[in-house]
């Protein structure tokens, strides 16, 4: 009913749930089956499996690897108990384009997107929320400048921001809502060789890491346009040779992995102007050339990918000041890590392993935030997988973490 608030719906769905279950077990009663089954002759645990599905309580979660040797992504469907993967139908699913370097999920949960640095393009997929399966959406893959290596779509699903490293810019653009088409806004400068880029959950702010000139640039974004305004003082320092960035979802603090320092920069963001602020410490150390980093949706842990000491450095963050502080038993063995996601409720952290070929995933303790691998991990990926992302099914959609 319109004007419901979400406890209200909340409120409803348990009761038809209970409703659902109590008429099921009445007729199983009545059926006076030992095996307890329906008079339909189903099994009771499948009925009310079905009855779940019906209001909405049963989920699915997926994760996705960009394959940079094949050109594809591969598919996985997440086991909620043990975060092993399993391959979905129809997996992997063509780009379209040459060497698939990052790829993003919409955070309202509809369309996932690829960047293709060999193409210069972007490739566009809806998500069947039910399947996990990719279908390029009408018009992918898109054009964008120079070698795309990172790509972003604000929180509300309205534009969509790519970094392309030789054109040392970053492409701005909006999002059809109904098709997942996106349509140029346009170019806008940023530093040297900029590799990565990320919002911010109040779709106020965005953040490119140029790999070339040691610097992230931040801007502020134009909520009817998209078009980007270089924030007071930028681009803001980093280490040697920044590649990976994230902002943590309740948006006090960027981290840029520093590729050619072995080390971790963590700003404070300003949520008035967007200036970034180094908080006390920073950087961090991490291994050797962090290449990867992915925040928890709990906002409790860090994690980065060394790619050349093959393993995966794990934080813990102080929610008021940023800092990082390195979780007992950290690093944790990788092969050759890249890209890394966190599943949605924090329980699963997934590794893209490119010259394994694979995907590594690994149980997340929720009081110290240390790496256990998911039993069969690593599990097979394309040629040289390099980024990961995942997503939650609910109320017909797949959305990313945080939801």
């Amino acid at each position: 009913m319109i004007g419901f608030s979400m406890r209200q719906t909340q409120l409803v769905i348990r009761t038809l749930e209970a409703l659902a279950i109590a008429a099921l077990l009445a007729a199983c009663s009545s059926s006076g089956s030992s095996e307890k089954m329906t008079p339909s002759g189903g099994s009771l645990g499948s009925q009310i499996h079905s009855a779940k599905s019906a209001v909405g309580l049963v989920t699915n979660e997926f994760v996705y690897a960009s394959n940079y040797g094949s050109d594809n992504v591969s598919a996985y469907k997440i086991n909620p108990t043990s975060g092993v993967l399993t391959q979905i139908a129809g997996s992997p699913f063509a780009t379209g384009a040459a060497d698939n370097l990052a790829i993003t999920i919409d955070p309202l949960g509809k369309f996932a997107y690829v960047a293709n640095e060999g193409s210069d393009t972007v490739t566009g997929y809806t998500i069947n929320p039910t399947s996990g399966v990719l279908t390029q959406v009408a018009g992918s893959p898109f054009v964008t400048d120079a070698s795309p290596y990172g790509v972003a779509i604000d929180p509300m699903g309205r534009f969509a921001y790519v970094a392309n490293d030789a054109s040392n810019n970053v492409t701005a653009y909006t999002i059809n809502p109904a098709t997942g088409a996106l349509t140029l806004v346009a170019p806008f400068g940023a530093g040297t060789n900029p590799t990565a880029v990320a919002v911010d959950s109040t779709s106020n702010f965005v953040f490119v890491v140029n790999n070339g000139s040691n610097n992230v640039s931040a801007y502020k974004i134009n909520s009817m346009t998209g078009a980007l305004t270089p924030v007071e003082g930028s681009p803001f320092a980093t280490g040697n040779s920044p590649y990976p960035v994230a902002v943590s979802p309740n948006t006090h603090h960027v981290y840029v992995g520093n590729y050619g320092s072995n080390t971790i920069s963590a700003y404070k963001i300003n949520p008035t102007s967007g200036v970034l602020t180094q908080v006390a410490g920073s950087p961090f150390a991490a291994g050797t050339n962090p290449v990867g980093v992915a925040i928890d949706p709990s906002n409790k842990f860090a994690y980065v990918s060394n790619y050349s000491s093959n393993n995966i450095s794990a934080y813990a963050i102080n929610a008021t000041s940023g800092a990082l502080t390195q979780v007992p038993n950290s690093p944790f063995s990788a092969g050759n890590p890249a890209g890394a996601a966190v599943s949605h409720a924090s329980k699963f952290a997934y590794i893209a392993d490119e010259t394994g070929n694979s995907v590594s995933g690994y149980k997340i303790n929720p009081f110290t935030g240390a790496l256990t691998p998911a039993a069969g991990s690593p599990f097979a990926a394309g040629s040289d997988p390099f980024a990961i992302a995942t997503c939650r099914s609910a109320s017909g959609v797949c959305k990313p973490p945080p939801l």
